[in-house]
């Protein structure tokens, strides 16, 4: 008798990879549509974007933007939310969106 192993659904990161190419969505909306933590969801990310890179295609990041001030973050190559504005200091920042391009 062979073993034959479970049947797989896709992967987290394909599935992450699926939702992005039908438009730009937060950290937040990816972890409710994929199940998982938010924190989880950036580690994801990033090996998504290094997949990305390798097929030619990319990661587009619209950056972050503080709430209070309107200052937005485009030098930021980290894909998490700042902690703070370094205008304002304020911590009601807009986290970034993601979508593939």
């Amino acid at each position: 008798m062979e073993y034959e192993p479970p049947q797989r659904e896709e992967t987290i990161r394909k599935g992450i990879t699926g939702f992005l190419e039908g438009g730009p969505l937060s950290a937040k909306e990816l972890s409710k549509l994929a199940g998982i933590p938010e924190k989880e969801v950036y580690t994801h990310l990033e090996h998504i974007q290094r997949t990305l890179k390798n097929a030619g295609k990319a990661l587009n990041v619209l950056p972050p933007k503080c709430k209070h001030c309107g200052f937005e973050f485009r030098k930021r190559e980290r894909l998490k939310k700042p902690g703070r504005c370094p205008v304002c200091r304020s911590s009601h920042i807009e986290g970034p969106l993601f979508s593939i391009g």
